[in-house]
């Protein structure tokens, strides 16, 4: 069996994947630009950030499984069904990882963590400190998609005693949350974090309406898919001062162009689409931990594990 891994890896995250297979297994883990010459006898394919398509699946006549981490907006689930191949993701293997990084923003946002940090680096004296902090307790958090994700980090704001809103597009019960609909969240929210799947439907659902639906103080978390906010309008929304600011660990183009407005402005905090990696950069174990039992399943003939697709 013939598993290729398309993406860009350093070379330590490669060794780490290598070591993640079972010996017997064939495993290719080839550049974007190689992998054209690696289809025609692949069983499965794991692709990072590769447009998973109908020309594409016409060239790989064997395949079985597209395997993907916890999104799969590169992959064409359409194209997938009709060529019979399963298409599979792997929601909340890294639920924690992402909802602690949430957290983690938010803290260092209200308590100015890299200002402080930047002001005793750079050998303030206190009498200079020039900051506005704030506490948790009390605000209202808005979380839009309550899968794995939205659940934790409102399980961890509920802990610091906030308001917590919720938007879904079916029923959640969580005593904690109380589930609104998209217009009171932007209306009510401190804090609005997004946790929702890059789809038509949710593409730019972040966009200069919606900003002038917010709170003058809002502050906007993406570690979701940087497609859901138009950032444009974001940058437009920071410079004018329409919220009062931004975390974000996701672009609409990655990574990050040197020449970003984002770069240069003081009210947002970024991240490099590091929220979902607990243990390396661009490898962590429990995702291809999770890669190799979904492949396993395919092989015995089972259904694998958060198939998105009808094959």
């Amino acid at each position: 069996m013939k598993v290729v891994i398309c993406g860009e890896f350093p070379e330590k995250a490669e060794e780490n994947i290598f070591h993640s297979f079972p010996l017997s297994w064939e495993v290719h883990i080839v550049p974007p630009s190689g992998l054209a010459s690696e289809l025609s006898n692949a069983d499965i394919l794991i692709p990072e950030h590769v447009e998973i398509n109908a020309d594409l699946l016409s060239k790989a006549p064997k395949l079985k499984l597209v395997q993907t981490g916890a999104g799969y907006d590169n992959v064409d689930l359409k194209a997938c069904t009709e060529f019979g191949v399963q298409a599979c993701n792997a929601a909340g293997v890294n639920a924690y990882a992402v909802a602690e990084h949430v957290m983690a923003l938010i803290l260092s946002w209200y308590k100015n963590i890299p200002y402080l940090d930047h002001f005793l680096k750079d050998r303030g004296e206190a009498d200079q400190l020039d900051y506005t902090g704030a506490e948790l307790y009390g605000k209202t958090i808005g979380i839009i998609g309550l899968g794995h994700v939205g659940r934790i980090v409102a399980e961890y704001c509920n802990a610091f005693h906030m308001t917590i809103l919720g938007y879904s597009h079916k029923l959640i019960e969580m005593c904690s949350v109380e589930q609104v609909d998209l217009d009171t969240l932007f209306r009510d929210s401190d804090i609005i974090s997004l946790h929702v799947p890059l789809t038509d439907s949710t593409r730019h659902l972040i966009n200069a309406e919606t900003f002038s639906k917010m709170k003058p103080d809002a502050l906007l978390i993406n570690t979701s898919r940087g497609g859901i906010v138009d950032e444009a309008a974001l940058i437009t929304a920071l410079e004018n001062k329409d919220i009062s600011g931004a975390c974000l660990d996701v672009f609409e183009t990655e990574p990050l162009k040197p020449d970003s407005p984002l770069r240069d402005l003081k009210n947002v905090l970024l991240t490099p689409h590091t929220a979902g990696l607990p243990d390396g950069i661009k490898y962590h174990k429990k995702r291809y931990a999770f890669f190799v039992r979904n492949i396993e399943k395919v092989m015995r003939h089972e259904t694998p594990e958060c198939c998105l697709n009808t094959v």
